[in-house]
């Protein structure tokens, strides 16, 4: 799912629910950032891990441990960049040589509406306008759980190339519905403060993919040099 939003230069392994079998072992140095944590979380985050390691092995690199660096973000291994996300029932990793893409983000969801508030918190007014213009020609779908899943992936691809935080509403987000079967689209992020400088150019705005399947809502950003 999260493979099909993303250039073919980068390898995205997901996994599906639980199916009964244990999650890979983690490193010790991983094994110690959850051993406090309940059963659900150890499962999810040796899981998506899990998905990393396959992720690097298919490019070509030895399976190494997966650790946070500044603000939680993880910290890959030279050469490579790339994104996790997992939420009830899903885990995905997508990695890439770091030559072939500036940063990229994923960020996947339950195809839910979003708790009380949280729109509100998260979305400009712009937004909400064109999110009751997407729910009159598509109300089956949750609009205001997508919104969210794509700031979630601007950020993630936002964070390794600037090291600074981005507030919800510094990304002004449009989302846009692909015709054909099943739903899905692309959506632009106008950034609204000073963009990273990706090949000596600042960017003003990133570009991303969605789709909604299997229960899921998932998004993906890929940042390139040109």
């Amino acid at each position: 799912m999260i493979e099909e939003l993303l250039p073919a230069t980068v390898v995205a392994v997901e996994a599906y629910g639980a199916d009964g079998t244990e999650p890979p072992p983690l490193y010790p140095q991983e094994a110690e950032l959850v051993a406090q944590a309940v059963a659900k979380r150890r499962r999810e985050f040796a899981t998506v891990r899990g998905c990393a390691r396959r992720a690097m092995e298919k490019l070509g690199v030895p399976a190494q441990p997966v650790l946070p660096g500044e603000r939680g973000a993880p910290r890959w291994p030279a050469g490579l960049t790339g994104s996790m996300t997992h939420c009830d029932g899903y885990c995905a990793a997508a990695l890439v040589r770091a030559a072939d893409l500036a940063s990229l983000g994923i960020d996947a969801e339950p195809h839910g509406p979003l708790p009380g508030g949280v729109l509100e918190a998260v979305a400009l007014p712009s937004e909400r306008r064109r999110l009751d213009e997407l729910w009159r020609a598509h109300p089956a779908a949750h609009w205001d759980r997508l919104l969210f899943s794509a700031k979630e992936s601007v950020y993630k691809a936002w964070f390794p190339l600037t090291g600074q935080w981005l507030e919800f509403t510094e990304a002004d987000i449009d989302l846009r519905v692909t015709p054909g079967p099943g739903l899905g689209g692309t959506f632009q992020a106008e950034l609204l403060v000073p963009g990273p400088l990706v090949a000596d150019r600042r960017r003003a705005h990133f570009d991303g993919r969605w789709t909604i399947q299997r229960g899921l809502t998932a998004t993906a950003v890929a940042v390139p040099y040109d």
